[in-house]
């Protein structure tokens, strides 16, 4: 793992008895009317916590919700739902603090969620005096947000580097345990999965992950790219016709390896883009001029899950086909089932990825389930995270 200190270290080293602790948690959960849809990143905090409070040490949360306008905190802003529902899972009260910069009663052995962040100004723009003032709350920073690691901001990267002591939590750890298993020292060979509907917004991870894996698979609307890079048709399907040559480079860079890209040899066509529009599997040189693909044929799903199946290591981010549609799940299913049977060590991330794994109910299958989006993108391309980074620097 990337070297850090971690909170499971200090609690078990006795460091947090009669401490104050500031946890920056990822509690950006979905909301309908002021209700939470869905607590997944809620439960993934509570360990953290848990962990903090059976440790002697008094706990103050934060974490962003939406995209809120910096100065004021409106009624799809506050983290009062969230304040309700972690009371529930910790079982004890969980009292909401508003303008909480300037300074936080917090009595001994209390737990407390500071009101969203991001309505502080100053937080997305990673003001110093802002994160110095936060810093001076606490004894201790927890960052457990792995999914907003990618971002330099106060609550993530700027109180780091001011706060008596800063750590990992426990989420965060795991989060880079796994990912520098996967790419650091992978068991081979080492498959990686990229998907999606944009070559563009996935080329820099294409290019690097072309330098490190034994095979590299393309899906959506990226392996559609592909098959016009090798000069096959795709009719009406989403593709970016100015990132072929971007796509040729990426092919001739694994065949410079001794490897080639699978380009999909049949595919599943449909003469619009709808769940009860009429499926069609056709060779990939046969499809006509109005034709969208859709998925991945049952031939090529073979071949992948092949593939797969004898893979050390799996990286997986992005469905191979639109999924939500059931007359289009094939391809990301037999990709899902043969990741689930695999004994290689995989590790899943992105939400359209955690989707589908919900969907084919595989979670206990999978080696490793990422809570980041972004993060887990840029760690994959081989960038720095500046919130880990600074974490990195004040264990140094």
């Amino acid at each position: 793992m990337t070297t850090v200190q971690t909170l499971s270290g200090l609690a078990q080293s006795g460091a947090l008895k009669g401490k104050r602790v500031f946890i920056r948690s990822d509690l950006n959960v979905p909301l309908e009317q002021g209700r939470i849809t869905e607590d997944t990143r809620i439960r993934a905090s509570v360990p953290a916590i848990r962990m903090a409070l059976e440790a002697g040490a008094s706990v103050m949360v934060t974490s962003h919700l939406g995209r809120p306008k910096e100065g004021t905190v409106g009624p799809d802003d506050t983290l009062r739902p969230v304040a309700e529902r972690l009371a529930e899972l910790l079982g004890r009260p969980v009292r909401l603090v508003a303008d909480w910069v300037g300074g936080v009663d917090l009595a001994p052995g209390e737990v407390v969620l500071l009101e969203n962040c991001r309505c502080n100004p100053g937080e997305k723009k990673n003001d110093p005096e802002l994160a110095r003032r936060m810093a001076a709350l606490c004894d201790v920073y927890v960052n457990d947000a792995f999914g907003t690691a990618h971002r330099a901001e106060a609550t993530t990267e700027g109180i780091a580097r001011y706060a008596p002591v800063a750590c990992a939590g426990p989420l965060l750890e795991a989060e880079l345990t796994a990912l520098g298993r996967a790419l650091q020292s992978p068991r081979r060979p080492m498959v990686a999965i990229v998907a999606g509907s944009k070559v563009s917004t996935k080329l820099s991870i294409l290019q690097s992950l072309a330098e490190k894996v034994d095979q590299l698979i393309v899906g959506g609307g990226i392996a559609n790219t592909f098959m016009l890079a090798a000069g096959l048709p795709i009719g009406k399907s989403l593709a970016e016709p100015d990132q072929v040559d971007q796509a040729k480079a990426v092919m001739d860079a694994m065949r410079a390896r001794g490897v080639e890209v699978p380009i999909p040899v049949d595919v599943v066509v449909a003469p619009a883009f709808a769940a009860d529009a009429p499926a069609t599997v056709k060779d990939a040189a046969d499809v006509g001029p109005d034709d969208l693909i859709l998925d991945i044929g049952p031939r090529t799903a073979a071949a992948l899950a092949g593939q797969l199946r004898k893979a050390g290591t799996i990286v997986w981010n992005g469905p191979v086909g639109v999924f939500e549609f059931e007359a289009f799940a094939g391809g990301t299913r037999a990709i899902a089932q043969a990741i689930a049977e695999s004994d290689g060590f995989s590790i899943a991330g992105g939400g359209d990825t955690l989707a589908a794994i919900a969907k084919f109910g595989i979670a206990d299958r999978v080696g490793y389930i990422s809570t980041g989006g972004g993060a887990f993108l840029e760690f994959l391309e081989g960038k720095a995270l500046p919130a880990v980074a600074a974490l990195q620097a004040r264990a140094t």
